[in-house]
């Protein structure tokens, strides 16, 4: 197990921290990051009550309390449906990887949020990476997976399943920056960070519990 999930988590840890660092300590005054700036200056001067009230409500779908309740239930529900843990902890330990190296990489980066209006209450220098699109796509993103497993063999059921797993981390991503929360750069290092996590994750758990029982359906036939 240490091969599988903790040697490749804590690559991950340490390229996030690094990447946070690089973007805080040397490329501050760079052309990249004022284009980054530029992205949510040019958001925050068309905003409309409309789309700030929708942004809240999709935004929310990646809140903390959300995200906590919303696995812990469905780690309960994957054990009653399947007979067995292997989803509920690979949904658990993708969702609580990609928060802990996102708390780690926050105590490091200290990124400023922003130099627009923030909508949202908010530690001030935690804006590197998302912690709402890295949370998003881990658990979003692994539903879909679990999921796909499961209805491999229905096209359309795994068309949506993707388009909603995708979508709602998409979403959420677009949101945070609409809303002065985060730069480009920071929900899409926070997008790779879930689609990590679940990657280790199905790796470890996921997928081979999958082969496993097919060796097994093999051997018994």
């Amino acid at each position: 197990m240490t091969r599988l999930i903790l040697a490749p988590l804590a690559i991950m840890a340490v390229l996030t921290i690094g990447v946070g660092l690089l973007i805080t300590k040397v490329l501050q005054t760079t052309t990249l990051i004022a284009n980054d700036e530029g992205v949510n200056a040019q958001l925050a001067g068309d905003r409309t009550a409309y789309w700030s009230s929708i942004t809240d409500v999709v935004s929310g779908l990646s809140d903390t309390p959300v995200i906590i309740t919303a696995t812990a239930l469905l780690v309960i529900a994957f054990r009653l449906a399947f007979k067995r843990w292997n989803e509920s902890i690979f949904l658990a330990l993708a969702v609580f990887s990609q928060s802990a190296i996102f708390l780690l990489a926050t105590v490091f980066a200290q990124r400023k949020r922003p130099a627009v209006e923030h909508l949202d209450p908010a530690p001030p220098t935690s804006s590197f990476p998302s912690g709402h699109t890295s949370a998003a796509v881990a658990f979003y993103c692994g539903v879909a997976l679990v999921l796909t497993v499961h209805t491999h063999r229905y096209k359309i059921l795994n068309v949506l399943w993707w388009v909603i797993g995708l979508g709602i981390p998409l979403g959420i991503a677009f949101s945070r920056m609409y809303r002065g929360m985060h730069h480009l750069s920071d929900v899409s290092w926070g997008f790779l960070l879930g689609v990590v996590c679940i990657a280790v994750a199905a790796n470890a758990l996921l997928f081979r519990s999958v082969i496993t029982e097919k060796k097994k359906k093999v051997l018994s036939t």
